[in-house]
């Protein structure tokens, strides 16, 4: 479990990972790590949420909102981002589902990738500056737990739209225990952060990893690697827009 939990926070965020922990690893212990996703985004969200909170005191919410925000960036480097980018430049191009999988496939960002990236960037902007400041550390952990969970749902859900791919080993094996950790924790965590309607997060993610299945499967087929980023990152707002509405 150690070395699926340090293979996938070298897979998903940009934390230094010791050689010894990172290097030579099976594709096997990389299928295996997607169990430890939820808690590798739980992580990544506490520390972004820290950074926020030690600089509210100097720069005030917004700022300190707008810096949380670009903590994550960095500490993903921005790898979901590309996803999101990339689905919604085959999805909203209107062509044959053919043509949209090459144009996810394009390193290049298209003008609705940008749109939506910089779309996206300032919900999570806006929604963190509403919060009251000491709940920005337990937002950001829930908020990325979420999203990691979202992935694996969507994954358990879901087929691969093509024979290879980035995201094509999560599909050799369904991760069942994986579904079970990210359909428990989610609500687990925001039960003991934000009370009995926090309980409802690891619905409210089931729910959209059901709906976002069901509409890349009619539109491409099945998933991507970049359908599985775009998930990433809907999840995630999904959250933080549910924090909000409860506090």
């Amino acid at each position: 479990m150690i070395k699926s939990f340090f293979a996938a926070l070298s897979f998903i965020s940009r934390l230094p990972v010791p050689a010894r922990l990172s290097q030579g690893l099976e594709i096997e212990q990389y299928q295996r790590s997607i169990v430890t996703f939820p808690l590798v985004g739980l992580l990544l969200g506490a520390i972004a949420g820290a950074v926020a909170l030690l600089l509210e005191p100097w720069c005030g919410v917004p700022l300190a909102a707008l810096f949380g925000v670009l903590a994550l960036a960095l500490l993903t480097g921005g790898f979901h981002l590309d996803g999101l980018a990339d689905t919604c430049d085959g999805i909203f191009s209107a062509r044959t589902r053919d043509r949209m999988l090459e144009i996810m496939r394009d390193s290049r960002t298209g003008s609705m990738g940008v749109a939506a990236i910089f779309a996206l960037l300032g919900m999570k902007f806006a929604l963190f500056a509403s919060l009251p400041p000491e709940l920005l550390p337990a937002a950001a952990g829930l908020m990325m737990l979420g999203g990691r969970s979202g992935i694996v749902l969507y994954i358990g859900m879901s087929r691969y739209a093509r024979p290879d791919g980035m995201g094509a080993i999560w599909y050799r094996e369904k991760p069942f225990a994986g579904i079970l950790l990210a359909l428990l924790l989610p609500s687990a965590a925001g039960w003991f952060f934000f009370g009995v309607p926090g309980c409802f997060a690891g619905l409210a993610l089931t729910v959209f990893a059901f709906v976002w299945s069901r509409i890349t499967k009619q539109v491409i087929g099945g998933a991507t690697g970049d359908t599985i980023g775009c998930c990433e990152e809907l999840s995630e707002l999904l959250i933080l827009a549910g924090v909000l509405a409860v506090c």
